[in-house]
């Protein structure tokens, strides 16, 4: 019995593509499972009160201000009194451009409010967010806000991996198609490369019917049981984000008729016009055939190229290219990024796959990787130049690329895209070493030949079908050795796969930083919002807080008003007032203050203000580090023994 010859070259091959994939999905996990909820690109600037302020009556609305416009839906805005129940008349206006109000009821009493936010942002991702302000005096408030972010959890960890399939399968679609059509025609015939072409499809559909559904509760609710809400799909299909994911889906009804062409009618004429080659066939109708597969060739690449531009404006009509400045310029450019991305990144896969699984009969010619270094070359021209003026329009300064996650991101996917470039030239090296292969013909008589000169004889009549079937599979085996030594003549082309399978893998890596970079608050709009809130807290104006004490002796009750002018890092004037329950000035043989900012484990940082007359004390220079939410303790004496110590959290800066 002839002994099985297990394919080593071919084991090999297959185990490098599962660590690739291993890795594509180690990574995804890796950076999804690291990152924060999807950030909000819209941020919020001001507001009218102002967080933590304390105003003396009542406001007959509250206004919020972000850096962009958003989209408000019932119960985007709500103002909550002390014990949570809503005090706004449910209806929010837009009375100026970024700016949205909501009207309150009247006769609201003193304490502290609740103001509630979440809203869509222009690039479609969600914010939210919540403050307070007091009326009269802070009080207690039974209202808990969540620490958990609008598009967390696990509907924004499955909205987040929805997005990352839906870029790697335009990038299989568009790149695979556009290397067959442009680089390798005969590789529409190949059945390896089928199921890459189909497979992108296949991820990029399913991937946007999961989003169309996710979307409502990604925005909304967070709950995995809204995922299937019909009123909420209906009032997704309303919004841009919506209209692209549907419009996204009959594109890729066009892309099927384009896949069902491209591997039928296609490969069938070509395949007719290589027989009628090989036969007795007049020149005449050699030529016919000819000008007719160069017809169909370039109706398949208008077409196709139609369909992918129209896939690639999908993202650019409802993410970052859809809002902020430029947006006329930046949607075209986001457009053509996207598409020298999937021909440089979909047309390497493609080509790692005609590398390592292609049969012998159909090995790729190294004029077609010439051909694709060529395209690859120009597609990173196009990444470079429109990469410039994306990270201009969304960085916009030199100091955002390190204080901001957006810039760091960016800086992390600059570094990548140079170390593809440098593999890539090696690549590109072995390419323009490689030596011609024979023609496919010869190859496949050749392997055709050697098959059968080893194929096993069954004896007629046995009626042996398990030995029949064991023989069978040892000749599958044997033949799929040779099959791969053909493959294998060119000793260039081992050097050339392990450039290409390297590359492939920092594109995977590359392409989810890439992912995560487009669900990041962008630096030039994260650094406008810190500005924004900056100078909003500078204009508040004086902190001003009144605290109730007992020292538990006679006379020991009374009333402390510490103000805080400006009330911002840096410099401060204290004027500290002590008040008999009566309201008339109360001298005290002492009154300590502290600070601290707890978040950051600073302080206390003791102030011990100056009397300057009865009930009256004050403190200059009052230095405060950095903005937070302080704590602000005072001590009061009243006598030898007697004291108390109260305290009140307030926004400083």
């Amino acid at each position: 019995m002839t002994p099985t010859i297990a394919p080593r070259g071919a084991t090999q091959g297959v185990a490098r593509i599962r660590t690739l994939l291993l890795l594509f999905l180690a990574v995804t996990g890796a950076l999804l499972a690291g990152a924060a909820p999807a950030s909000a690109h819209a941020a919020l600037t001001g507001s009218n009160p102002t967080q933590g302020s304390v105003v003396d009556k009542a406001p007959t609305q509250v206004s919020l201000t972000f850096s962009e416009q958003v989209a408000l839906s019932d119960g985007a805005l709500q103002v909550l009194d002390p014990k949570g129940k809503r005090v706004d008349t449910g209806r929010a206006t837009n009375p100026s451009g970024t700016t949205y109000a909501m009207k309150l009821h009247a006769g609201l009493p003193d304490g502290t409010f609740t103001v509630t936010y979440q809203v869509v942002s222009a690039d479609s991702h969600p914010v939210s967010g919540a403050f307070t302000f007091s009326i009269g005096a802070p009080s207690q408030t039974t209202v808990a806000v969540s620490d958990k972010e609008v598009g967390g959890g696990i509907v924004g960890a499955l909205y987040e991996a929805g997005r990352y399939i839906s870029y790697a399968g335009f990038i299989l679609l568009v790149g695979g198609a556009a290397f067959i059509l442009a680089c390798w025609q005969r590789g529409a015939g190949v059945r390896a490369v089928q199921r890459l072409v189909v497979s992108g499809w296949l991820a990029l559909t399913g991937a946007t019917l999961a989003l169309l559904l996710l979307r409502g509760s990604y925005v909304g609710s967070g709950k995995v049981g809204d995922i299937f809400d019909l009123a909420l799909l209906g009032q997704v299909l309303q919004t841009k984000a919506g209209a692209a994911l549907v419009s996204r889906l009959l594109l890729l009804a066009a892309g099927a008729l384009f896949i069902a062409v491209l591997f039928g009618a296609y490969v069938k004429r070509d395949e007719a016009e290589a027989g009628a080659g090989a036969g007795d066939s007049a020149a005449d109708a050699d030529a016919e055939d000819a000008a007719a597969n160069r017809d169909l060739t370039f109706g398949l690449a208008v077409g196709g190229a139609v369909v992918a531009a129209g896939l690639a404006a999908t993202w650019a009509m409802a993410e970052h290219a859809s809002a902020g400045i430029q947006t006329g310029i930046a949607m075209p450019v986001d457009v053509l990024h996207l598409l020298a991305v999937a021909l440089w990144l979909g047309g390497l896969s493609t080509l790692l796959v005609a590398l390592f699984r292609a049969p012998a009969d159909a090995q790729i010619e190294a004029a077609a990787v010439r051909r694709f270094s060529r395209v690859a070359f120009g597609s990173v021209i196009a990444l470079v130049a429109t990469g410039i003026y994306q990270s201009w329009r969304q960085v916009g300064s030199w100091s955002a690329f390190t204080d901001t996650t957006y810039g760091q991101l960016l800086l992390v996917k600059i570094g990548l895209v140079t170390v593809l470039v440098g593999i890539a030239w090696i690549s590109r090296r072995w390419t323009g070493q490689l030596s011609e292969l024979p023609a496919p013909e010869a190859v496949a008589a050749a392997v055709v030949g050697q098959r059968a000169k080893t194929r096993t004889k069954i004896p007629a009549g046995s009626g042996d079908t398990r030995r029949a079937a064991q023989l069978a599979r040892q000749e599958a085996a044997v033949a799929t050795t040779r099959d791969k030594r053909l493959r294998d003549a060119d000793p260039l082309r081992s050097g050339l796969r392990r450039s290409v399978l390297v590359e492939a893998g920092v594109a995977v890596v590359l392409l989810a930083v890439t992912t995560v970079l487009t669900s990041t608050e962008p630096g030039r709009t994260e650094e406008e919002a810190k500005a924004a809130t900056s100078a909003t807290s500078q204009q508040a104006g004086p902190l001003s807080l009144k605290i109730p004490f007992d020292t538990g002796a006679e006379d020991g009750k009374g009333t402390v008003e510490v103000t805080l002018d400006p009330a911002r890092v840096g410099g401060n004037e204290m004027h500290v007032f002590v008040v008999r329950p009566n309201g008339k000035a109360f001298d005290v043989p002492e009154v300590k203050i502290a600070f601290t900012l707890e978040s950051k484990n600073i302080g206390p940082l003791p102030v011990t203000p100056d009397r300057v007359a009865t009930g009256h004390w004050t403190a200059s220079g009052v230095q405060i580090p950095m903005a937070g939410d302080w704590k602000i303790a005072v001590t009061v004496r009243t006598s030898d023994i007697d004291q108390a110590t109260v305290d009140k959290n307030a926004k400083i800066g």
